[in-house]
């Protein structure tokens, strides 16, 4: 059990370096002064750097990915699909700042099969949320609009949350769940 909270331990000093510095900036030597140990000594819970951001990117992808298929399989309108959707935005964003940071700005980093894995999450995830614009549309709930635009006028925002989110200071969780509802789905909604 101390191995995993070690491990654990390593991926959220790594994750608030490669927030601050950016991963290139980061080296394991870096990550082992800022552990208050040896280099060394960090290959006994982690094979390299590139581990750790395939971990941390990978396990919020994954967050993502199974929240998107529960809200996309239920029976249920397409705008409270999309409120769903906006909550889990907002509580995968606050609750996961850095690994939103280290997703957005250094999923280009991963290599191989985590590279290709994470393109496939972000590409289904993606593919979901479009389906849910269309049906909407077809179903009349939404505004004939190109879904494109509505999608990535959707997504850019919510991606973008965790910026946002630490720069104006905490608020009420369930006030932004309301009022971010209420502006982006206001405009959409027949």
């Amino acid at each position: 059990m101390k191995v995993l909270n070690r491990k654990s331990e390593i991926l959220k000093v790594a994750k608030d370096l490669i927030t601050e510095k950016g991963y290139n900036a980061v080296s394991m030597r870096d990550l082992a002064k800022a552990l208050d140990i040896k280099a060394a000594s960090l290959y006994n819970h982690i094979a390299n750097k590139q581990e750790i951001l395939s971990t941390i990117i990978l396990e919020i992808a994954e967050a993502f990915t199974v929240g998107m298929t529960q809200i996309f399989n239920e029976e249920t309108t397409s705008i409270n699909k999309l409120q769903d959707l906006i909550g889990l935005h907002i509580d995968i964003s606050i609750n996961n700042s850095g690994a939103m940071a280290m997703m957005h700005n250094d999923w280009k980093h991963l290599e191989a099969d985590e590279l290709i894995r994470f393109v496939t999450l972000r590409n289904a995830y993606e593919n979901n949320f479009r389906t849910i614009i269309k049906q909407g549309i077809n179903q009349g709930e939404i505004i004939n609009k190109n879904p494109e635009v509505i999608v990535f006028s959707m997504l850019s925002t919510l991606q973008t949350m965790y910026l946002w989110y630490e720069k104006r200071g905490k608020m009420d969780v369930n006030i932004l769940k309301t009022d971010m509802v209420s502006v982006l789905l206001d405009g959409i909604r027949t």
